[in-house]
């Protein structure tokens, strides 16, 4: 599935639909980027600081999981930092391309249902997501979510560029 950009000359019906396009067509852009590599590409690092694109995958995942069902809904997740070991990401070596996207995709699945039945001022369960602070907005997540999307998928593009992928928007 390929997403339009979200261009903000595009009416939508609210701040809502506008943080949801903006999350589907940034998480719809990382499954396009990591479809197109090489599985090599997709399992080995480009950068000094070394992290693989499947590696940036799970982070947004669990990205997600941390701040909408961790964070916003106060859900026990079990390990809310799956997507890390010794302090880096890490996936394993059985943890396929496949599987990887399609939970991120589910992911994002779960984190529209939950924005589409709340209201963007509300507030979220108290929990360790928080670190001892009052629970944040759910705007205030969203803005975070996207930034971080953002963010991200400017990484993937320079990964994919130097590995010969897609390159731009």
């Amino acid at each position: 599935m390929t997403l339009q950009f979200p261009s903000p000359t595009v009416p939508a019906a609210g701040r809502t639909e506008v943080f949801l396009r903006y999350l589907d067509y940034f998480r719809e852009s990382v499954v396009a980027k990591v479809s197109a590599l090489t599985e090599d590409d997709v399992r080995r690092s480009a950068l000094p600081s070394g992290w693989t694109p499947l590696e940036l995958v799970k982070h947004l995942r669990y990205v997600e999981l941390r701040w909408i069902e961790w964070g916003f809904q106060g859900r026990d997740v079990g390990d809310p930092w799956g997507d890390r070991r010794d302090d880096r990401w890490y996936v394993a070596p059985e943890e396929t391309r496949e599987d990887l996207l399609a939970a991120l995709r589910a992911q994002g699945r779960h984190t529209r249902a939950v924005v589409e039945g709340s209201e963007l001022s509300a507030i979220g369960a108290p929990g360790e997501r928080w670190d001892g602070a009052d629970p944040a907005s759910l705007e205030r997540v969203l803005f975070h979510l996207v930034q971080e999307y953002a963010r991200h998928v400017g990484h993937l593009d320079i990964v994919a560029e130097l590995a010969g992928g897609p390159v731009g928007e």
